[in-house]
């Protein structure tokens, strides 16, 4: 009796070509996950239930903070892929340290670069920087999601080999001949909409009350979701 498989459904990696233009999910998947996070950000903040008072980061000053985090993902993700990914070939083709759209981003790195820039912006315009913190992992897991989902897509970041009776067990065009886990989906599913769901739930009982809990619950559920994630995937 046959294993029963799951064959790849090999998706374009570009989703939108007009002439030489091309969009990539890849792309997409950032540009969503900063768009819906920002929308997201603007709602939590005007909602002073949730404060219990006025927000301590105006929407005005949240909009222009948009960019300083967008640079400080791409930026920090980028520099941290190159450093401790595939250093020995960027040395070898410094051009293509700027060829983002190939892919190839950290996510200790974008943390970083977020961390960077929340700290930057709050000093410089006088806002808490545990709030400004929680405002911004609060949204994180939006990001995280796509990304994910976007992996998948690539067919990319496969997981470890699976037993073939393993029903989702499922064979990656550039994985082998053996069925592996989809650990893309697994991570999506816990960083992106477990750890959403826990920090949503935890704001509407009032955490954003208490500047650097939603931050803290960030950083040590994502370590979990990723250690487990871990256990899955391919090295």
């Amino acid at each position: 009796m046959l294993p029963l498989l799951i064959k790849f459904p090999v998706f374009d990696p570009i989703a939108i070509s007009i002439g030489p233009f091309a969009i990539r999910w890849y792309a997409l998947a950032y540009i969503g996950g900063i768009v819906l996070g920002w929308l997201y950000a603007r709602s939590l903040i005007k909602n002073e239930k949730l404060w219990g008072g006025p927000a301590p980061i105006s929407v005005v000053q949240l909009d222009d903070f948009i960019l300083w985090v967008t640079l400080g993902i791409i930026l920090g993700g980028r520099t941290g892929y190159v450093l401790f990914y595939n250093l020995p070939f960027f040395a070898d083709h410094p051009s293509e340290i700027f060829e983002l759209w190939k892919g190839g981003m950290s996510f200790h790195g974008g943390f970083m670069g977020c961390v960077i820039a929340v700290m930057w912006f709050a000093r410089k315009n006088q806002i808490p920087i545990l709030s400004l913190g929680d405002i911004t992992t609060a949204v994180g897991p939006i990001g995280l999601f796509l990304g994910r989902i976007a992996n998948f897509i690539n067919g990319e970041l496969w997981g470890r080999p699976a037993d073939p009776d393993l029903p989702w067990a499922m064979i990656f065009p550039t994985g082998g001949p053996l069925p592996r886990h989809p650990s893309q989906l697994y991570e999506a599913g816990m960083e992106g909409i477990l750890l959403f769901t826990v920090l949503a739930v935890m704001i509407r009982f009032g955490a954003l009350k208490r500047p650097g809990l939603i931050l803290g619950s960030f950083i040590t559920l994502y370590a979990f979701a990723r250690i487990t994630g871990e256990h899955f995937r391919e090295p």
